[in-house]
């Protein structure tokens, strides 16, 4: 996600990686029980990189397939069995990928077909 990997992220991290508020994070904090970032001694919240990309995949729920709040927690339930969710910038590049193995498939199969 983030540039250089550390540990944890500070809130003013992870809200310029994703382009949220802080005030927006806290709340779908009290939210999404899934979302729980561990705090420091300070009392500073400190997230993870499990964090950031559940904060991604609850941003992709409600921004941008504009699921509502309970409806997000149902989709992040059937997801928890699933492969890790991947922002809408990545999406694109899997899209990319499957469709060269696509044509790559089908050369093979013309080339199989013609032996």
């Amino acid at each position: 996600m983030l540039n250089n990997q550390k540990t944890y992220y500070s809130i003013r991290e992870v809200c310029n990686q994703t382009g949220l508020e802080p005030h927006v994070l806290r709340y779908w904090e009290s939210e999404f029980s899934i979302l729980r970032p561990k705090k420091n001694r300070a009392g500073n919240r400190a997230y993870r990189e499990k964090d950031i990309e559940t904060i991604f995949t609850i941003k992709q729920l409600l921004y941008e397939e504009q699921f509502t709040i309970p409806g997000a927690k149902r989709k992040l339930a059937s997801l928890k069995n699933q492969q890790p969710f991947l922002p809408t910038e990545k999406k694109s590049d899997a899209k990319q990928v499957i469709a060269e193995t696509i044509q790559e498939l089908k050369e093979i199969l013309r080339i199989v077909e013609n032996c």
